[in-house]
């Protein structure tokens, strides 16, 4: 007899159990991902509170502290072209080109996690990276990546690439309590999102990949270093 036709506990057999696990690991995926029509609605709709605010939120209560969201919507014509440019060149180079997924970056990163033995290195675009910010949180284990690939093509079906600029640019997180470039921009430097210069949009996006531990006024290595390299990038593309 062979190997998967052994009974196990109540007659199962390592085929079955196998099936089940695939059936049950395919509906705890469909479970987690959002509705259509709640991804058709961003098209008129603005989130109220995204899985990492309320992710936020909790951890603040785990340790008795208070913790106030500061954000502000404004449309996309009311954030400064340089700042569009400078997330786009940090975070996602193909943004205005890809479906939602950078496959190659995916390829990349796997090959880097793989011989590292663990995650060091992200490949979410911007639209996964929204996808994360709405529904999921800040987890990077390779569930939550397979969620925001899935999240993720359905953001670029539903939604336009303005819209889903618009959204990212509205909700991504830029310090304790800060979310969203307008507030980012008021609380950083004193003046709205639509007068932002090239050096402080580079500076906020920036601290992007850590907005908890930098901030866009520091002197520190990480934030000199990624805001040159944004600043070179933009350079190089006449932005």
């Amino acid at each position: 007899m062979s190997d998967e036709a052994k009974p196990l506990l109540g007659g199962l057999t390592v085929k079955k159990v196998f099936l089940g696990l695939i059936l049950a690991f395919l509906i705890i995926e469909i479970v987690m991902l959002p509705f259509p029509w709640t991804v058709a609605s961003l098209r008129t709709e603005n989130p109220k509170l995204t899985a990492v605010m309320k992710e936020r939120i909790r951890q603040a209560r785990a340790k008795r502290q208070p913790y106030k969201i500061h954000q502000t919507y404004v449309p996309l014509s009311g954030i400064s072209d340089a700042m569009v440019h400078a997330v786009v060149v940090g975070e996602d180079g193909t943004f205005y080109e890809n479906h939602g997924v950078d496959w190659y970056e995916v390829e990349q990163s796997l090959e880097e996690d793989w011989k590292e033995k663990k995650i060091v290195r992200g490949s979410s675009t911007i639209t996964m990276q929204l996808a994360k910010n709405l529904w999921y949180s800040t987890s990077r284990d390779p569930f939550t990546k397979l969620n925001e690939v899935i999240a993720a093509y359905m953001l670029e079906h539903y939604l336009s690439k303005d819209r889903i600029m618009e959204l990212y640019l509205n909700d991504i997180e830029f310090g304790r309590g800060i979310f969203g470039v307008e507030a980012a921009s008021r609380i950083y430097f004193g003046e709205p999102a639509s007068q932002l210069s090239r050096d402080q949009a580079a500076r906020l996006a920036a601290i992007i990949p850590s907005p908890i531990r930098h901030s866009p006024n520091s002197s520190s290595q990480f934030v000199s270093f990624r805001t040159s390299v944004i600043l070179i990038r933009m350079e190089a593309r006449g932005w």
